[in-house]
């Protein structure tokens, strides 16, 4: 018998062609108390081609956002969860299989990729995925290295820079600060990984740009890398001259597909939905002007809402500005969550139900703290706070009672060895905990002037993340608002946190009369897991002590 080894191959080659079925990839259960994902962001589009091991979507969990990575290789053929939409576990993710398969059978009898996925082909060049991979795809020379805008947090899109420590033409070390990379969070130094000079700066200082496109170059000497990191969209320039143009074609076009869907989706191009969300308008109440009433980019800017409100008060707040300008009398109205909100209400929600929250109060009289911040205060160039002075004495206290200090680890207590005050300040979006690092070994001054320069970072998002972490306990400060007594959510790992309210003037009796007193509420919320109540009481004795007998700090 003559056997042919090559034909062979051939035919079973043919034969996996046909019989490979399609893998179908469900949403994952990425954390034990996972019932449902959100697909954060989608890496590949319907079309691409998807290699084991490639990200495929980023998968917003109860916990975290996370990498998912695919298992399979093929062409990415149906995405069942749109982007910014939610799935239980285990229900379609995607379809992955071999390019032009019939998977009609795997989608409910849909062919063709959803509405959904079709809108997603159609989304204009300029999102930063297509421009990451468009920019690094030029040949880069030997011994050059191209830097990516890192993503530094979860939630980090995009990159400013605020500040670049080195030069085109500098000479870099491994090691070396680059540059400083504001997040949504905060600046954080970037240091090479690599050794060169220096050949190229992909960002202006002050300039953002999206996460995985080029940051910087670095190389030989002398190195030629004009052409690494230049667009390819370019050299396609001469066919579309106008861009803006461009993009209300790429938005029209794809209107057939829209109206194709289910009459309960709303017929709007990605770009249109993007710009909807980011400027808090309802999209139900825009009328489209692309084919068959398709909303394009031009709607949403030139929408004006049906009503509107009286204007606000000039001394408002920019914040309450906004709240104001959404309201209409009898309409309801959404405003999108940003990334910073959601993150705090996981983590405060995560803190409430994970750790047995336990609350004690005390009254304090002030009028000795009163009459010692006078006289600190009539010393040239000095000015502290009744903060200021809470903070330290809190400190000291902490170092009496070092359980109070402590966080919960599971099957272990960490005692801290530092004592590193948080002490929360509110910015237009939500809470940041800047922390005073070995507070109890500073003074009033230094306290002050600590609190003021993170203070005044924090609302401009100018602190770095190292100047948000390590705390050991944290302080919160309503009293400026006039709140006499309020209680606070431990800031995790801390094992407590002090609520502090307004100084009131009220009646006390003092040496058997009736006076006038200083009075001001502390609250402790413990974490019953690390502080027992006599521990947490003994504590606010010694803060107590502290701050009615000021002068007890110095022995």
């Amino acid at each position: 018998m003559n056997l042919s080894f090559p034909n062979l191959k051939s035919r079973i080659s043919n034969l996996k062609s046909i019989y490979i079925m399609a893998e179908v990839i469900t949403m994952p259960r990425l954390s034990d108390t996972m019932t449902e994902g959100k697909v954060a962001k989608w890496h590949k589009k319907v079309g691409d081609k998807v290699k084991e091991g490639d990200i495929l979507a980023e998968i917003e969990t109860d916990k975290a956002v996370q990498d998912f990575e695919s298992e399979v290789e093929g062409t990415l053929l149906y995405v069942g969860v749109e982007e910014g939409s939610a799935a239980a576990v285990d229900l379609v993710l995607a379809i992955i299989g071999n390019e032009g398969e019939d998977i009609s059978g795997l989608t409910g009898g849909a062919a063709a990729p959803s509405a959904a996925s079709e809108d997603k082909k159609e989304e204009p060049k300029a999102e930063s995925n297509d421009t990451a991979a468009e920019e690094t795809s030029a040949e880069v020379p030997a011994g050059v290295e191209v830097i990516t805008m890192p993503r530094l947090s979860d939630t980090m899109t995009e990159g400013k820079v605020a500040k670049w420590h080195k030069n085109v033409g500098d000479t870099v070390k491994e090691g070396d600060l680059l540059a400083e990379i504001e997040t949504d969070k905060a600046v954080q130094d970037f240091e090479s990984e690599f050794n060169g000079i220096l050949l190229k700066q992909g960002v202006e200082e002050g300039g953002a740009a999206p996460v995985d496109t080029v940051l910087a170059i670095i190389g030989p000497e002398g190195t030629d890398v004009s052409a690494v990191g230049a667009p390819k969209a370019a050299a396609k320039s001469s066919d579309k001259p106008a861009e803006q143009k461009s993009e209300a074609k790429t938005e029209e076009k794809a209107a057939p597909a829209a109206n194709t869907s289910s009459s309960d989706r709303v017929a709007i191009s990605p770009l249109a939905k993007k710009m909807a969300q980011d400027k808090g308008v309802d999209i139900n109440s825009v009328q489209g002007s692309g084919e068959n009433g398709r909303i394009v980019k031009k709607d949403i800017e030139n929408y004006q809402p049906s009503a509107k409100p009286a204007s606000s008060a000039p001394a408002a707040s920019s914040a309450a500005a906004q709240v104001a300008l959404s309201f209409v009398q009898g309409e309801d109205t959404e405003s999108q969550n940003s990334q910073v909100r959601n993150i705090i209400a996981k983590r405060l929600s995560e803190s409430k139900f994970s750790a047995p929250h336990y609350y004690l109060m005390v009254e304090i009289n002030m009028d000795k703290a009163i009459e010692a911040r006078k006289e600190i205060n009539s010393l040239p160039d000095t000015k502290i706070s009744f903060n200021d002075m809470i903070i330290k004495a809190t400190a000291v206290a902490l170092r009496k009672h070092p359980q109070v200090n402590s966080s919960w680890a599971g099957d272990k207590i960490i005692h801290r060895g530092n004592i590193n005050i948080g002490v929360a300040v509110a910015i237009p979006d939500g809470l940041v905990v800047p922390v005073l690092k070995n507070t109890d070994q500073m003074n009033y001054t230094q306290i002050s002037a600590a609190v003021k320069d993170m203070a005044g970072r924090a609302k401009s998002k100018g602190l770095k993340a190292n100047e948000m972490e390590g705390s050991t306990f944290s302080i919160s400060n309503l009293g400026m608002f006039g709140i006499e007594t309020f209680t606070s959510i431990i800031n995790q790992p801390n094992s407590a946190i002090l609520s502090v309210g307004a100084i009131i003037e009220k009646p006390i009796v003092k040496n058997g009369q009736i006076v006038v007193g200083n009075i001001m509420k502390l609250s402790l919320a413990c974490d019953h897991r690390v502080v027992d109540g006599a521990t947490g009481a003994q504590f606010l004795q010694t803060l107590k002590t502290y701050l009615e007998s000021p002068l007890t700090l110095l022995l």
